[in-house]
């Protein structure tokens, strides 16, 4: 993902001021400094290190996209240091675009079914085999939309090198309704990551991808 946002940073009028990797922060730890002179960081790392990192950025003074997942049980926390702070975080378990479209069809599509009654309903969701998390971000994300649907099963699947792929059946007696979202480059993660962080400079506060929309 730093490489993807890297090679896109520039079509959104960025220059990369520094990528870290794990070697470089956690032999100095995250200041201004090593950050360069950002102004804004784009975090995309592992659960263990996301909450650090991003206080590392409040500390520096450096607004924070964070497309981590994982790190659930920390959020609020940061959350309120970040209104603490004055800082900004900005956190999304999926930066597509197209997947923030995608759970607003999964939201009616729920409402529907639940209404007619009649659906089975099941949450795939597929990724490569590096993937530490599972269920995915989104696949919670899309389970707390389909809030209709109580108790939404989700099977995760870890495999090769997919991208990030969710479906969502909808399994009647006599027909089946299936609601797919693939992606096909991590680059469509780098891209969202990127308009939110040209949104998110010079503001303050806790925030998300809808905010951005």
């Amino acid at each position: 993902m730093g490489r993807a946002i890297a090679e896109l940073a520039s079509g959104h009028g960025f220059e990369v001021a520094a990528l870290l990797g794990k070697a470089a922060v956690r032999s100095r730890g995250l200041s201004a400094d090593l950050l360069g002179g950002a102004d804004v960081a784009v975090e995309f790392t592992e659960a263990g290190s996301a909450p650090s990192n991003i206080l590392g950025c409040f500390e520096a003074g450096v607004p924070v996209v964070s497309g981590t997942t994982g790190w659930d049980g920390r959020r609020a926390e940061i959350a309120a240091e970040a209104q603490r702070r004055n800082a900004a975080l900005l956190w999304a378990p999926n930066f597509s675009i197209g997947v923030h479209v995608f759970s607003r069809i999964v939201a009616e599509a729920a409402r529907a079914a639940a209404a007619a009654g009649g659906f089975d309903a099941h949450l795939v969701e597929i990724h490569h085999a590096a993937k530490k998390d599972a269920p995915s971000g989104t696949a919670r994300l899309l389970k707390d939309v389909a809030a209709a649907l109580p108790d939404l099963p989700i099977t995760s699947v870890r495999t090769g090198h997919v991208p990030g792929e969710h479906v969502l059946v909808l399994d009647g007696r006599y027909e089946q309704i299936r609601l797919e979202h693939v992606a096909r480059d991590r680059r469509v993660f780098a891209d969202g990551a990127l308009r939110a962080a040209s949104w998110i400079i010079g503001r303050q506060g806790v925030f998300t991808l809808d905010d951005v929309l």
